[in-house]
C-alpha cells in the first residue's frame, strides 16, 4: 500500500511539473508563485502523509523529471521554458523546497493537529501549570 502512495504521489509530482511550468510562464507575476506554492503544497502534504522523507522525496522526484525534460528544446525551436529570471526562479525556488519538504519531516507530530485529543494534551514540556520560572533569590 506505501508503494503505492509513493508512486501515486510521483505521479502528482509529474503532473505538478507540467501544469507549474505551463502556468509560470503563461500568468508572468502570479503564476510563479501559485506554481510554487503548488509544488511545496504536495511535497509537504507527501511529507505529511507518510512521514517519510520518501512521501516529499517522490513528488519531488517527480516533479524535477517533468520540469527538466521540458527545459529541452525542440529540434523546430519550441521550448517551453524561456531564459528569464521567471524560470530559474521556478526552477530553483522547487528544489529548495523540495529539499526542505524532505528535510523537515514531522514524524512525531500526530497528522490531525486540531482535533480534539491533539489540543487537550499539554505541549511537550509543559505542564500546564502558570507557575513563574524565574530563578529564585
Amino acid at each position: 500500500m506505501r508503494i503505492l502512495a509513493y508512486l501515486g504521489l510521483g505521479l502528482l509530482g509529474a503532473l505538478a511539473g507540467v501544469a507549474g511550468s505551463l502556468l509560470q510562464g503563461g500568468l508572468v507575476p502570479l503564476g510563479l508563485l501559485l506554481a510554487l506554492g503548488g509544488a511545496a503544497g504536495l511535497f509537504w502534504g507527501g511529507a505529511l502523509l507518510t512521514r517519510t522523507r520518501a512521501g516529499a522525496g517522490f513528488p519531488a522526484a517527480g516533479w524535477a523529471i517533468a520540469v527538466l525534460l521540458l527545459t529541452v528544446s525542440r529540434p523546430q525551436g519550441d521550448y517551453v521554458f524561456a531564459a528569464g529570471a521567471g524560470s530559474y526562479l521556478f526552477l530553483l525556488g522547487g528544489m529548495t523546497l523540495a529539499v526542505v519538504s524532505a528535510a523537515l519531516v514531522p514524524s512525531d507530530r500526530p497528522l490531525p493537529l486540531f482535533s480534539a485529543e491533539a489540543m487537550a494534551r499539554p505541549w511537550p514540556g509543559r505542564t500546564g501549570r502558570n507557575e513563574d520560572k524565574s530563578p529564585r533569590r
